[in-house]
């Protein structure tokens, strides 16, 4: 029998107290409209009562239709030596008027003594009554059961008793908590597997983070141990280094371990929505995260291509597409046949295996000089079809010159002179610019508007440079790469250039870029 996972999400809580993250409200409104359309059953929207964007959050949390998950809003238990109804935290909850209620109480003796500063007796009333409290509102109440793991080993009977007081006032769920992320898979199992044999009719929760690396670890861990309520934020965001990732425990879950979590539909907009969170975040995407990274399933090894273009399954874990990512073909130095005739089929290109042999042989030559093609796909693309039969490029470069001068009475400025041969007419511009890359790549588009007017819709987005041997100082090598958009496709490219003159290198870099935009036109691919 299947195993149905309860996905509960607290990126808009935990997530936010991590470093550099920071949302506000009506990006949490955004991305709780996103996590449910994801399937996510519990959506935790904040401490009503910490701070006013929170508590904008919940006024206004009825604006959201939503189809699958429950609004949960989080506090912890009564303060000591006060009734529910003194205590402003409690009714700060109840104004947040939420179908769900989150408690968090104290497991761990040492924190009863020295963090709340009361006696364990008082504790459990505290958590017991709490809970009550809201159950006879009609509310559905999760126990988080804070540093439950810590708390079970310093001393399990205390621990054990406040899953009872939990459960005494009505608790719908019990959630463990490796609050410190210290504990290890193997602890987090077996202790959960006790406190199972312990509440059998319970229901238990996980909420797991990472500071030793095992917060996904851990929740398998948990769910193995007898946890059907899985916590956890999108992208792993949280305090200290984070909490257990949703975006890898999911895939984990439904894939590996054959849980029901999601639909296997919604299951295919994991990667779409981890790269919204981040965006609305500002958070540049972790391109190695684990199932949703941009390089989660890019084969570089020459070894490893030759294998999966003739077994997929020979050097990848799962079919990327169940998540919404893609496969990637990297090309470099480490790239063998298999590589560039992977790439060349990608672009329906008819390239013999004796000049894919001659491309890889550039590539190798190339890299040694300081190119690097794993970033810059176009530059594969133009130098595949360079080499195949029949190839005619769409213009020829003849000479170029660039001149900075910085004169009185008018500043610095930059002219650029090109001479290009189109067809059999030479044609040659002249333009300035802000600088001499800029110069160069208005000069060459003036030389090729007459007969290529396309190429107006093609914008240069980005420019990097990297030295690549700084301790040769200016006589180092450098690196351009150079980003394209086209505004009548929306589709980018990027071309790289590599030379101990920066203006040379980004020259091949802009050279490669048109003759790319020119041959692609409106079948551009983004790889």
């Amino acid at each position: 029998m299947t195993t149905q996972i309860f996905l509960y999400d607290t990126t808009l809580r935990d997530g936010t107290q991590g470093e550099g993250v920071a949302l506000s409200c009506n990006d949490k409104l955004k991305i709780t409209k996103k996590l449910d359309d994801f399937g996510v059953h519990y959506i935790e929207g904040g401490w009503p009562g910490s701070n006013p964007k929170d508590a904008e959050f919940f006024a206004r949390q009825h604006e959201l239709e939503l189809k699958h998950a429950k609004i949960t809003a989080f506090g912890s238990t009564r303060y000591k030596g006060v009734t529910c109804d003194q205590d402003a935290n409690i009714q700060a909850l109840v104004e947040a008027n939420t179908p769900v209620v989150t408690l968090v109480g104290k497991s761990w003796d040492l924190h009863v003594h020295h963090v709340l500063e009361t006696d364990l007796e008082e504790n459990l009333d505290m958590i017991a009554e709490s809970v009550q409290y809201f159950k006879t509102q009609h509310k559905e109440v999760i126990f988080d059961a804070e540093h439950f793991y810590d708390g079970y080993k310093a001393n399990p009977e205390y621990a054990i008793l406040t899953l009872q007081a939990a459960i005494k006032g009505g608790a719908d769920c019990l959630v463990l908590c490796d609050t410190n992320g210290g504990a290890t898979p193997w602890e987090i199992e077996e202790i959960t597997r006790q406190v199972a044999k312990r509440f059998p009719e319970a229901q238990l929760g996980i909420h797991a983070h990472n500071d030793c690396e095992l917060g996904v670890a851990n929740t398998l861990a948990g769910v193995r141990g007898g946890a059907n309520h899985v916590q956890g934020t999108i992208n792993g965001y949280g305090e200290r280094v984070g909490n257990a990732n949703l975006v890898s425990i999911i895939p984990d879950l439904q894939l590996k371990m054959g849980c029901q979590c999601v639909s296997n539909q919604q299951l295919a907009d994991l990667t779409m929505l981890s790269r919204y969170v981040d965006e609305l975040a500002n958070i540049t995407p972790n391109t190695h995260q684990a199932f949703v990274g941009h390089s989660a399933f890019a084969h570089k090894g020459g070894i490893h291509m030759a294998a999966i273009r003739k077994i997929e399954e020979s050097y990848q874990h799962m079919d990327p597409t169940l998540v919404g990512n893609e496969k990637r073909n990297l090309i470099s130095e480490l790239s063998g046949r298999g590589n560039i005739l992977h790439k060349a089929e990608e672009l329906g290109l008819d390239t013999s295996r004796g000049e894919a042999k001659l491309v890889l042989q550039q590539i190798k030559e190339l890299e040694n000089q300081g190119y690097t093609f794993e970033g810059a796909s176009a530059s594969i693309d133009i130098m595949l079809r360079r080499v195949a039969n029949g190839y005619q490029s769409p213009f020829e470069v003849i000479d170029f010159m660039v001149v900075t001068e910085n004169r009185q009475g008018r500043g610095l400025f930059t002219e650029a002179t090109v001479k290009i041969k189109v067809g059999d007419e030479v044609r040659h511009t002249v333009a300035e610019g802000n600088g001499p890359v800029n110069a160069l790549n208005v000069a060459l588009r003036r030389a090729l508007y007459q007969d290529f007017p396309q190429l107006k819709n093609i914008h240069l987005t980005d420019y990097k440079v990297r030295i690549l041997d700084s301790d040769s100082g200016t006589a180092a090598h450098t690196r351009v790469m150079i980003d394209f958009h086209d505004d009548a496709t929306g589709h980018v490219w990027t071309t790289v250039g590599a030379h101990t003159n920066i203006i040379e290198a980004s020259w091949r870099a802009l050279i490669d870029s048109m003759e790319y935009a020119l041959l692609n036109g409106e079948k551009f691919q983004e790889y």
